[in-house]
């Protein structure tokens, strides 16, 4: 599949190239990760250039897809199966099974991470009752931080006038 993008300057999908530099993957993390994949090669600043050009783009054309995706189904959340589809629609196998591992690796992730909670042995009720006193302790360190400050300035106050 072949696609074209409206690259005119008047076009609503282009915006200037200062509200776009917000929407780009840092210049300081394709370098990095240039560094990591191929250490041992010089790459030039056009090149670098090209290649963020290129990243850059690719992540536009995946996102608004899977948006346009989202809002023909309907839906108000964009999920990593609106990604995938865009995959299947443009025939970008290779990308869908990558991006494939590293959506079952978040899932598993969260699961260890909701487990760990559940596996701690410690009923709710007793860690809201103990977050909640986590957080009265800050809340009574920041006053007294903020009464001793007060009475800092004060004493510097009495000292100016006498």
């Amino acid at each position: 599949m072949t696609i074209i993008m409206n690259n005119n300057e008047d076009s609503d999908d282009w915006k200037s190239k200062e509200s776009n530099e917000d929407l780009n993957i840092p210049r300081a993390s394709i370098n990095k990760f240039m560094k990591e994949v191929i250490p041992d090669v010089r790459v030039s600043n056009e090149t670098r250039e090209v290649i963020l050009q290129c990243c850059n783009e690719f992540i536009h054309i995946v996102t608004r897809q899977a948006n346009s995706i989202c809002d023909e189904q309907q839906k108000k959340t964009l999920s990593s199966e609106h990604v995938l589809s865009v995959f299947d629609q443009f025939g970008w196998s290779e990308y869908k099974a990558a991006a494939e591992l590293v959506e079952n690796d978040c899932k598993e992730k969260k699961r260890r991470q909701s487990t760990k909670l559940e596996h701690s042995g410690i009923p709710e009720e007793v860690l809201l009752k103990q977050q909640q006193e986590l957080i009265n302790q800050a809340k009574q360190e920041q006053a007294r931080r903020e009464q001793d400050e007060w009475s800092q300035i004060q004493q510097l106050a009495n000292m100016q006038q006498t």
